[in-house]
């Protein structure tokens, strides 16, 4: 079996200023996978030119995206339609909406194939997985790029390291864990009288994914792992990631994967939601999402449990009010870059995003004065130049979101806006970049999850750095993503125990955003999620109920026992 520590030491590093790290760890291995590469995108480049032809390409045409159950297409109803987010009257794909009848058909299909595809030898599975990964690394690299650019407003590195890196990375380690954790069989005491072993079957029944818009990557991961493990899955892409979703399911039909196994249903969240969780047949549901979803989720189970065939997995991924912690002996050009980086890529749309951040008074100055520059600088736009920094907020109900909690700062006396404050819908739903301060930890602004580019900031004092601390776990539900910046490394230690239990993913002189597939596996505790740790060995174990089998050679040929004879 894998050796989860040794997973993470890839990114681990010595602290700042010389120090020794902090957390053993075993020594690396070479496991035989290794990360997609970045691409860089300079001008001149080969891959600059091919991503700025394909996105005239697929800017120049609105798809037509059907359903897909089996190898039928469906259009049910009046067609929806996905917009760019910073020009909202393009649209670039054409959608529909399955009705209850159609939701049922995909469930009944991918019931019927999971039972033929979890008889599919392992090899061919991974023949197929691997064939994907190429091609996404390939011929499809900016057709899955461009349809996230232009259809989830990110910009050219923000894309790459989703629709590409981190989409294929998920392909070929989940492959990898798979070979990894088939590699453990049971102990035979006496292999000449019986042999044990231990296979992965898949759920009989179907899995339910239900995928969001702010990660391409995070649409393949959930549809596709519990495919590769041998189930059947009826897939719910988000209504504003449909193009790019689209993209990734007639790749795995190029690669080879047979027609039923995952199943392509857009459709309204509260119909799905009620249809899937009515089937007796829900073997599991993959999410990611908010977390009132959710909670209506896994209580809609709770209250059909009786007409299941399986107690249903449920994965939960529900986002975060993740922290910046810093300390008074922090390096302030270290704290201001990846507090800018993490607040701000990706207009604030990462579960993973920085929102709140605990500053010291002695360095208040410093590191307000480096943040209000250097988000001055920030250039927000139409993510096909390449120049801008970040694009639009994905669509108007997120743009009212954001916006209303920005509006509240500015009539609350408590808060004061340090930079940003402006938003403009009338072409794309464009939030600037907003640093805010607060004299009150409790405050909606360091407490909710806003999702969007929103750095709220409070400052406590040098001598009530512990009082300080203990707000981070305490003044929130969350517990998905946090970081803190010293150079002490007592009070690393010290933090190390004390925040144990307020992030799934930790970091150490590093911005909270970033992880890597196979680096830092993904996933959080508390009302972040269920903390299956995607990206990591054991998530693809999720998604299988494994048989043991014991064979015997040498045939019982006694009833009683010797004792019983003497």
């Amino acid at each position: 079996m894998l050796n989860l520590c040794s997973l993470t030491a890839k990114a681990a590093r010595p602290l700042e200023r010389g120090l020794a790290s902090i957390v053993e760890l075993p020594k690396l291995k070479d496991f035989g996978v290794q990360n997609e590469p970045v691409l860089g995108y300079r001008a001149g480049s080969r891959e600059r030119g091919e991503l700025a032809d394909e996105l005239k390409r697929t800017s120049a045409v609105t798809e037509d995206v059907p359903i897909v159950i089996g190898d039928q297409n469906i259009k049910d109803g009046e067609p929806k339609f996905q917009v760019m987010p910073h020009n909202h009257g393009r649209k670039i794909a054409k959608f529909y909406y399955a009705s209850e009848k159609t939701i049922q058909k995909a469930i009944s299909v991918s019931v019927e194939a999971q039972a033929r595809w979890d008889r599919t030898p392992y090899e061919e599975r991974v023949r197929i997985w691997e064939r994907a990964a190429d091609l996404m690394a390939g011929e499809h690299r900016q057709r899955l790029n461009a349809a996230t650019m232009l259809g989830q407003s990110k910009t050219v590195v923000q894309g790459e390291i989703d629709a590409a890196a981190e989409l294929i990375d998920f392909f070929r380690f989940n492959v990898f864990f798979l070979k990894e954790n088939a590699k453990y069989q049971p102990i035979s005491e006496n292999p000449q009288v019986t042999r044990n072993s231990m296979r992965f079957r898949g759920i009989d029944g179907f899995i339910a994914a239900i995928s969001p818009f702010n990660f391409t990557a995070i649409g393949g991961n959930l549809a596709y792992t519990p495919a590769l493990m041998g189930n059947g899955v009826v897939w719910k892409p988000s209504d504003t990631a449909v193009l790019s979703n689209w993209r990734i399911f007639n790749i795995m039909r190029e690669a080879g994967l047979p027609p039923g196994v995952v199943n392509f249903v857009p459709a309204d969240g509260p119909t799905f939601g009620k249809t899937i969780t009515s089937s007796p047949h829900l073997a599991g549901i993959n999410f990611t999402g908010s977390v009132p979803t959710f909670n209506w989720i896994w209580g809609a189970v709770a209250k059909n449990l009786d007409r299941y065939r399986n107690y249903p997995r449920l994965i939960g991924e529900c986002g975060g009010k993740n922290y910046h912690f810093i300390h008074p002996t922090a390096d302030v050009e270290s704290v201001v870059t990846s507090t800018i980086r993490s607040a701000f890529e990706y207009c604030g749309q990462k579960c993973s995003a920085c929102s709140r951040m605990y500053v010291p008074r002695s360095l208040y100055e410093p590191i307000k004065e480096g943040l209000v520059k250097e988000r001055s600088k920030l250039k927000v736009g139409d993510v096909t130049d390449f120049s801008v920094f970040m694009g639009a907020v994905i669509d108007d109900k997120a743009f009212a979101r954001i916006t209303s909690y920005i509006k509240n700062a500015k009539n609350n006396p408590q808060n004061k806006i340090l930079g940003g404050g402006e938003f403009d819908d009338s072409k794309g739903y464009f939030v600037q970049p907003t640093i805010i301060e607060t004299t009150d930890p409790h405050d909606r602004l360091m407490v909710e999850e806003i999702f969007g580019p929103v750095l709220t900031m409070y400052v406590y004092e040098d001598k009530d750095l512990m009082q300080a601390l203990s707000l981070v776990g305490s003044s929130t539900k969350f517990a998905l993503t946090g970081a803190v910046f010293a150079s002490d490394k007592a009070f690393l230690e010290l933090a190390l125990e004390e925040l144990k239990p307020t992030a799934g993913n930790f970091y150490i002189n590093d911005k909270s955003t970033g992880s890597v597939v196979g680096q830092q596996p993904f996933g959080g505790g508390r009302m972040s999620g269920t903390n299956d740790k995607a990206g990591g060995p054991t998530y693809v174990m999720r998604w299988t109920s494994p048989q043991s089998i014991k064979e015997t050679f040498v045939p019982l040929k006694d009833i009683d026992y010797p004792y019983m004879r003497d």
